[in-house]
């Protein structure tokens, strides 16, 4: 896996420096119905997920497979972009839902957004939310670190006592002000899809402290954090979950609700990095 990640990352590399850039520091994941969010930038290089040696390829409808290497205008420092992503319920590996992370990490990427949509838990949220998260709930049943660990990433143990950092979600906040948005906070509960979590399912995780529900993200940050990542989350709330919303659950629907709050996750995101790239994170 080690000779892989090197393969994938020199190529991207290499297609960065033919262009003149510099390697960023920051990435972000976007999750179904988010991936338009790096059309609101200055896209400098895309790269298709097909073409990055041993890169795995989305088959889930709103994950575009592109990694995006872009900036916001007026500022001079580049960002990475993954629209879209692989999961665990397509039939991957957790070695391979977590490949474009390690690869990231191997570009030199300190900081990492990680972006989802989710189901809404917390009685208090509606569909069209964002949510900062605090913190999760492993439901998946597996561990991305399973198996030989990585000593060239991480210790064999890390700890995920700050698993979402702080500091970063306070530049969220501060973001959010900024453009007047309302964000709420909890804790995602990851499970292993594909199929939607049952009222039951749902209860249980409320009751043992989930706000939010979905099927990606956490397998992505115990692998950041296992390399040292600062890693923040935001969950588009994009509908009630089971038992809780009144009507049965889609992927449409999904992808409905995303492009309503598309342009409030645009502004969000585009103050939040602007802050990330300019230096102004301390």
């Amino acid at each position: 896996m080690i000779e892989k990640i090197i393969t994938a990352s020199g190529y991207i590399k290499q297609k960065v420096e033919d262009r003149g850039f510099r390697l960023p520091s920051l990435a972000l994941v976007l999750g179904s119905g988010l991936g338009n969010f790096a059309e609101k930038t200055e896209k400098l290089l895309e790269i298709s997920y097909s073409d990055i040696p041993g890169f795995p390829t989305s088959s889930v409808v709103g994950h575009k497979g592109k990694l995006v290497l872009s900036k916001v205008s007026g500022t001079g420092d580049t960002f990475w972009i993954m629209q879209g992503r692989v999961h665990f319920y397509e039939g991957y590996s957790m070695e391979e839902v977590v490949f474009p992370v390690r690869v990231l990490v191997k570009l030199g990427v300190k900081k990492l957004v990680v972006t989802n949509a989710a189901g809404g838990v917390n009685r208090n949220f509606s569909a069209g939310d964002l949510m900062i998260i605090r913190d999760h709930i492993n439901f998946m049943g597996t561990n991305p670190l399973i198996g030989k660990n990585m000593d060239e990433f991480g210790t064999r143990f890390p700890d995920m006592s700050n698993a979402y950092s702080k500091k970063l979600g306070l530049i969220l906040q501060k973001a959010a002000l900024d453009e007047s948005i309302v964000l709420k906070e909890g804790v995602y509960a990851g499970m292993t899809g594909p199929s939607f979590e049952t009222p039951a399912e749902v209860r249980m995780v409320e009751k043992l402290g989930g706000d939010a529900v979905g099927m990606s993200t956490v397998p992505e940050v115990i692998v950041a954090k296992h390399s040292g990542i600062e890693v923040a989350g935001i969950s588009f709330i994009s509908n009630q979950a089971a038992g809780i919303s009144p009507v049965p659950l889609t992927h449409e629907e999904v992808t409905e609700n995303a492009v309503a709050v598309e342009e409030k996750f645009s502004r969000l995101m585009i103050r939040f990095v602007s802050m990330i790239v300019e230096g102004n994170d301390g």
